[in-house]
C-alpha cells in the first residue's frame, strides 16, 4: 500500500523530510504540503507531481487524499496539528516538540486516550541511530550489570542568533531527555543545572552547562551542553555499569593517519550526525502507518514527559536548585512506554 502523507510546514526540516520521502523512503507519496509562507509551499509543490497545496494545517489534514499527516511546522502550532489530526483518525508524525507547553501536551495525550488508540508519533530520531541502538542493547542485554550512570555530551559548533539561554535545555538536552529514558527504561524523577565558567565563544548565553538527571530507580546522568565550541557537532554517551561499560562509537567511520598524526573527521552538523537515523525512523512510521497498526516509535506519552521535564531543567537552570520532576499518572494507552 502507497502511503499519502500530507506535509505541514515547508521549511527547512519540512522540505528535508519531503526529499526523504520522494527520493529515499518506499511505500509513500507526498500529496499535499501547506504552510503559512504560500510562495515556499507551492514551490515545494512544484516539485511533486500531483500535490495539492493547501491554504491551512486543517484543510491538509481533512482532505481525503491524505491518510497521514507530517507536521514540521513551528512549534507553537504543533497542538492544533497534531490534534486536529486524531479527529480526523489520521496517524500523524510530530517533529519536536509535541506542543510548547505542559498543558498543551495534557491535551494532546487526553485526546487520544479519548480516541482510543494511538495515532502520534513524536520525532525524537535517535532512538533510530544505529549507535544509539546498538548501546541499548547492550545495557538490555545485562553484559555491563545494572546501569549505574552515563555520561552524555551534546557539543554544536554554533547557534543561531535566536538561540537563548533556556534553549540549552529546550532545544539542545531534550534529545538527551527523551534518549535517557528510552535508554534505561525509567521515568526522570528531578533534575539539577551546574554552571561552570563561561565560553569566551559564547555571546551573551551561559555555555556551557551541567545538566544532571537522576532516574527513578537511581540512576544519574550528566549532560554537557556545549553549543558554541566551534570544532564540529559532538555526540556522545557512555554507560557505566556495575562490570563494565559501553559507549557510542567513532564519530566516523573513517580514520585518517599520517604526518604524525591520527584524525577522525566530525560531523559539521546534526542533519549529517542523524542523516541515516532520520531515515530509519521515517520509514518505520511509514510502515506502521501503512499497515494500520500503532505507531512504534516516540508517542504523545514521551513528548508530554519530554515537555515536563525540560521544563523542570528551566526551572533549575533560573533557579540553581535541585526541582523535582512530577508527571501525571500514566495512561494504559501507554503502558508500554517508554
Amino acid at each position: 500500500m502507497m502511503l499519502k502523507v500530507g506535509v505541514v510546514g515547508t521549511g527547512m526540516i519540512g522540505q528535508d523530510h519531503i526529499r526523504r520521502m520522494t527520493t529515499v523512503l518506499a511505500g509513500v507519496e507526498v500529496t499535499a504540503v501547506t504552510d503559512v509562507d504560500v510562495d515556499t509551499a507551492k514551490r515545494v509543490a512544484d516539485a511533486l507531481p500531483g500535490a495539492v497545496v493547501h491554504g491551512s494545517g486543517e484543510d491538509l489534514i481533512a482532505d481525503p487524499g491524505v491518510d497521514a499527516v507530517v507536521v514540521c511546522s513551528w512549534g507553537p502550532t504543533h497542538e492544533q496539528y497534531v490534534l486536529a489530526a486524531i479527529a480526523a483518525g489520521k496517524p500523524v508524525f510530530c517533529e519536536k516538540p509535541l506542543a510548547t507547553t505542559e498543558r498543551a501536551c495534557r491535551r494532546i495525550v487526553a485526546a487520544e486516550v479519548a480516541h482510543g488508540r494511538r495515532l502520534v508519533q513524536v520525532g525524537y530520531m535517535r532512538r533510530y541511530d544505529a549507535a544509539y541502538r546498538a548501546l541499548k542493547a547492550v545495557v538490555d542485554s545485562g553484559r555491563i550489570g545494572t546501569p549505574l550512570m552515563m555520561h552524555c555530551a551534546h557539543r554544536n559548533p554554533g547557534v543561531p542568533a535566536y538561540y537563548e539561554k533556556e534553549s540549552a535545555i529546550t532545544d539542545t538536552a531534550v534529545h538527551e531527555i527523551d534518549m535517557v529514558r528510552w535508554m534505561f527504561g525509567e521515568e526522570i524523577a528531578a533534575v539539577r543545572v551546574l554552571v561552570p565558567r563561561r565560553s569566551r565563544n559564547g555571546g551573551g548565553l551561559q555555555d556551557p552547562l551541567l545538566f544532571l538527571l537522576e532516574l527513578q530507580g537511581g540512576a544519574i546522568v550528566d549532560v554537557e551542553i556545549s553549543v558554541n565550541i566551534r570544532y564540529g557537532y559532538d555526540i556522545r554517551g557512555e554507560v557505566v555499569g556495575e562490570d563494565g561499560t559501553a559507549a557510542l562509537g567513532e564519530l566516523s567511520p573513517v580514520t585518517v593517519r599520517g604526518g604524525g598524526q591520527v584524525a577522525t573527521p566530525v560531523p559539521a552538523d546534526w542533519r549529517q550526525r542523524f542523516l541515516r537515523a532520520y531515515d530509519v525512523e521515517l520509514q518505520e512510521w511509514i510502515d506502521s502507518s501503512a499497515a494500520g497498526g500503532p505507531p512504534v516509535g516516540p508517542s504523545a506519552w514521551d513528548g508530554y514527559a519530554a515537555a515536563v521535564v525540560s521544563d523542570a531543567g528551566v526551572a533549575a537552570l533560573r533557579g540553581g536548585d535541585r526541582v523535582a520532576v512530577t508527571l501525571m499518572p500514566r495512561p494504559a494507552l501507554y503502558e508500554m512506554a517508554p
